[in-house]
């Protein structure tokens, strides 16, 4: 089996497990979970990779309330507060590292949160440029997140 699908089936399998746990939270019994699996978004908008991707468990608002958080064993940190936990400054190379899986955060890549750099690195066939365009999209639409 080829890395792309192992990534694929892993994102897919992710994405089903936030949903049963953000549906179980809620108190739903439906019978029927909806299957969505991951596809890819446009590197080009931060805002809609954002929404895709890490809206589920850091909240469209960014402050770690999405619906599948509750589920999760570390709680998603609030990314509104980064630059403010940074002394005012948005500490831009740490969430790149974050993001792409480079980095030691304890949720980043664990069971909970899959590694985007991997993922976005399959979803654009390799193509290290691509994958840096939707990392540096990403960053920056979370740093239009921050508290003023």
């Amino acid at each position: 089996m080829s890395m792309k699908k192992l990534i694929l089936m892993f994102t897919t399998l992710m994405v089903f497990t936030c949903t049963v746990a953000a549906q179980e939270t809620k108190g739903q019994t439906e019978k029927t979970i909806k299957h969505v699996p991951i596809k890819p978004m446009s590197p080009v908008s931060g805002k809609d990779m954002y929404t895709a991707y890490c809206a589920v468990c850091h909240g469209a608002d960014g402050k770690g309330g999405g619906p599948a958080a509750s589920a999760l064993k570390v709680p998603p940190p609030d990314l509104t507060l980064l630059s403010k936990n940074n002394g005012g400054k948005y500490p831009s190379l740490k969430v790149s590292a974050s993001i792409r899986g480079e980095s030691a955060l304890s949720a980043h890549g664990s069971k909970d949160m899959p590694i985007w750099g991997q993922l976005f690195w399959s979803m654009s066939s390799g193509h290290e440029s691509e994958v840096q365009q939707r990392v540096s999209n990403l960053t920056k639409y979370i740093e239009s997140l921050q508290a003023k």
